[in-house]
C-alpha cells in the first residue's frame, strides 16, 4: 500500500507557524484512497448546515488537498471540523466540471485537536497524479490565516496555482516493516 504524509507547518507565504499549530494529512493507496487528517481546532464559527457536502466550504476552518494529474486536471478535497465536506472535480485552473459528488466523512474532536478520515474511490483521482498541495485555512475576517504544506509564491494566498504544487514523491512513505 502506498503512502504519503502531508505535514503542514507554515504559511502559504512559507512563515513557519507557531509549535501549537499544524494539519497533517496521511493518506494510502489500496483499493481506495484511505484520507486520515489531524489538525489545530480554533474554534471558528462552522457552516449554518447540517455536516455533509458543504458549498463554499473554503470560507470557514478547513483543512484541504488538492491532487494534481495531466492536462491540469486535480481533484480538490476540502474537510471542516464540524463534518462538513466538498468534493471538486476540476479541469484547469478553477474549472469545476463535477462537484456532485458524494463521500461519507467521519470527524471528531480531541482537545484542542480535531480528526477525520473518509475514503475516496480510486476513479475520482486525476489520470496521471502526480502531484499535490496541502492547506490548512483558519480565523475570520483581518485574523484569516492561510497555512500550507508546501508554500505557494505571490502577492496573496491562492491554492490554485498549479505550477507550484510539488511532486507528489516529496510526501511518499515508506512501508512499515512487516512484523
Amino acid at each position: 500500500m502506498t503512502r504519503f504524509h502531508f505535514e503542514i507547518r507554515g504559511t502559504w507565504a512559507g512563515r513557519p507557524l507557531a509549535p501549537n499549530e499544524f494539519a497533517r494529512i496521511d493518506l494510502r493507496l489500496g483499493d481506495a484512497l484511505e484520507l486520515e487528517l489531524e489538525a489545530t481546532r480554533y474554534g471558528d464559527p462552522t457552516p449554518p448546515t447540517p455536516p455533509g457536502r458543504c458549498d463554499g466550504l473554503w470560507n470557514f476552518e478547513v483543512v484541504e488537498l488538492f491532487l494534481l494529474g495531466r492536462d491540469d486536471r486535480y481533484l480538490e478535497l476540502e474537510f471542516g471540523p464540524a463534518g462538513h465536506w466538498l468534493a471538486l472535480h476540476l479541469d484547469g485552473r478553477r474549472q469545476v466540471v463535477a462537484s456532485e459528488l458524494a463521500l461519507e466523512f467521519e470527524t471528531w474532536t480531541e482537545g484542542a485537536r480535531w480528526r477525520g478520515r473518509t475514503r475516496v474511490p480510486l476513479e475520482w483521482l486525476p489520470a496521471g497524479l502526480h502531484a499535490a498541495n496541502a492547506y490548512a485555512i483558519h480565523g475570520v475576517d483581518a485574523a484569516r490565516r492561510y497555512l500550507a504544506w508546501q508554500p505557494v509564491p505571490g502577492p496573496q494566498p491562492d491554492f490554485h496555482r498549479l505550477e507550484h504544487f510539488p511532486p507528489l514523491e516529496r510526501a511518499r512513505r515508506p512501508e512499515p516493516e512487516e512484523a
